[in-house]
């Protein structure tokens, strides 16, 4: 198996006849999906997806894919071809197309209403083509095959990019339940054909390579549901994904049977299900659906809540609930179900949310203590029959973290792809297919940018560096005025601090020790203020971390006079 490594450098030209694949995002993190494939001097993009912050990125919305080295070849991108409607596929679109808008998109149709909607915010009208399972499409300098895939969003696809350099089979995210809801399951004959015309090169999704055996059916949540809804008492709240038409189809199915009523909470929730709704993936008996202003003209024990924030999301609707800060107040013997798994890194915030709910009195229902949730990706029994119907000449696992990677590697080599055949490669790490072998070539920028607010890619690491101080530590300010031809103090200095749990009346211990410094660099000649600040910095943090074991961000004003 081969690997990255950290010094690797830019990767060559393109050999003539190659092909090269670089994943700008999705290899060794769960989100930020995107593969840029090369031929012939022409691109061709899959997915365009966004990653969600972690509590140790305070202040961030999301997080985008490095567009740099693609940047100064926006006319080669033949199109970007997006796999399914979830948010870590294609919640980046709108960032890459505000620098070319007539990029065209190519999905299926929930898919392409999905970010139709999301580009409309953002005021961008895309050049789109709607494509379905078993279409063949000419994109540019790329032959691309639709293959119908299972997952937890109706209307995924993998597609077949065939080239000279030979065929890379890319299957997005997706899993083989053999009861599925809307009766649509993955194509294994599809892939057993192309498997028999010669897959040259598989990218396959890694999430669940881990977990042994075969992911249960969709269809057994319902019964859970039932019950779950046969016991509550009175309001039933449920989180989910935004795009989780299956799952919100059974819970509608479910309050229907129960007599209950439903309401939407949260744009995108309400935006999502809208555009389900209207192109009849989800269906809907007539008045089962209100609107949330007309729950509290219901009993309780007739009211479904369907929101947002079943990862633990600071801003969404049920984080909002849990801290009280959200106009639907939790009340003793409300049942909240989050119908969703953990996506790694979230653990601590949902369960921050479920203390908080049950705090108030909610009675909560997840997936560790009732079968609520089934995942949308295939376990490592799906992926090693999956593998022996392909039969890959090489691997590429993606989607999915480091381990998640190995794991996924292995069970390739296990069905006979040959070590020397698998990549296992992360961002930006360039992997060329050259005469039917795949190898990695080099490496191309491909970190983390930052949205925050209206901002892209302004906030940096070190930005975020400081957040964490002022977050963990607080911060003290220091303002003193100085003679700008001694360098001697003649006002100040006056020291005051803000979350570092110090009293600014302790700071008069201090002041002596900036005094004795600024005198000595006056001695010295020095009367630049920035040196002046930095020996104040120097001699207020050495006193804090001498006295109290802190950090704080100190930051001095110097004002010369």
């Amino acid at each position: 198996m081969s690997h990255p490594h950290p010094e690797l450098g830019a990767p060559p030209k393109l050999p003539k006849g190659g092909l090269r694949v670089t994943p700008l995002g999705g290899l060794g993190e769960i989100g930020r999906n995107m593969t840029v494939f090369e031929y012939g001097g022409r691109l061709l993009i899959v997915d365009c997806g966004v990653l969600f912050p972690e509590e140790e990125q305070p202040g961030i919305d999301l997080i985008l894919p490095d567009f740099s080295s693609v940047r100064d070849r926006l006319d080669d991108i033949d199109g970007i071809v997006l796999t399914h409607g979830h948010e870590d596929h294609i919640g980046g679109v709108p960032y890459l197309l505000r620098e070319k808008p007539d990029i065209p998109l190519i999905g299926s149709k929930l898919t392409l209403a999905l970010i139709e909607a999301k580009l409309q915010e953002h005021r961008i009208r895309p050049y789109t083509l709607e494509v379905k399972e078993g279409h063949t499409e000419k994109i540019g300098s790329f032959d691309c095959e639709f293959v119908a895939v299972n997952h937890s969003i109706p209307d995924a696809l993998a597609v077949a990019i065939r080239t000279p350099a030979g065929m890379v089979v890319h299957t997005g995210d997706f899993k083989m339940d053999q009861l599925p809801l809307d009766r649509r399951l993955t194509d294994l004959p599809a892939f057993a054909r192309l498997g028999e015309e010669g897959i040259d090169l598989l990218l396959s999704d890694s999430t669940n390579a881990e977990v042994p055996g075969f992911v249960p059916p969709e269809r057994d949540i319902s019964n859970v549901l039932r019950q779950v809804f046969a016991n509550a008492q009175k309001r039933i709240i449920v989180a989910s994904f935004a795009s989780h038409v299956h799952r919100i189809q059974q819970i509608l199915d479910a309050a229907h049977e129960y007599g209950r009523r439903v309401a939407f909470v949260g744009r995108s929730m309400v935006r999502n299900m809208g555009i389900a709704r209207e192109l009849g993936y989800l269906k809907v008996p007539a008045g089962l659906v209100v609107d949330v202003k007309t729950l509290d003209d219901l009993p309780d024990d007739e009211v479904v809540l369907v929101c947002t924030g079943s990862q633990g999301e600071p801003m969404a609707a049920l984080s909002r609930m849990a801290n009280r800060d959200h106009q639907i107040r939790i009340v003793q013997g409300d049942t909240v179900i989050l119908a969703s798994s953990l996506i790694p890194g979230n653990e601590n915030a949902v369960y921050r949310v479920i203390n908080g709910l049950t705090r108030w009195g909610a009675n909560v229902v997840h997936k560790g203590n009732a079968k609520v949730h089934v995942s949308g990706h295939a376990s490592a029994g799906e992926l090693l029959y999956f593998y022996n119907i392909c039969k890959p000449k090489n691997l590429m696992p993606v989607h999915g973290e480091w381990r998640h990677l190995r794991a996924n590697a292995e069970l390739g080599a296990l069905t006979g792809v040959p070590k020397d055949r698998i990549v296992i490669a992360e961002d930006g790490v360039v992997v060329d297919l050259v005469d039917g072998v795949a190898r990695i070539s080099g490496k191309v920028q491909a970190g983390y940018v930052y949205v925050d607010g209206l901002s892209v890619g302004d906030v940096t690491e070190a930005h975020l560096k400081d957040r964490r101080i002022l977050g963990d530590e607080g911060i003290i300010s220091v303002y003193l005025v100085v003679d700008s031809s001694t360098g001697k103090i003649v006002g100040g200095p006056n020291i005051h601090a803000r979350g570092s749990g110090i009293d600014d009346a302790a700071f008069s211990a201090v002041i002596p020790k900036i005094d004795e410094a600024l005198a000595k660099s006056a001695q010295d000649g020095i009367t630049e203020p920035h040196q002046l600040q930095q020996l104040v910095r120097r001699s207020v943090g050495k006193w804090v971390s001498d006295n109290y074991r802190r950090r704080p961000m100190i930051l001095p004003v110097v004002v010369e006079v």
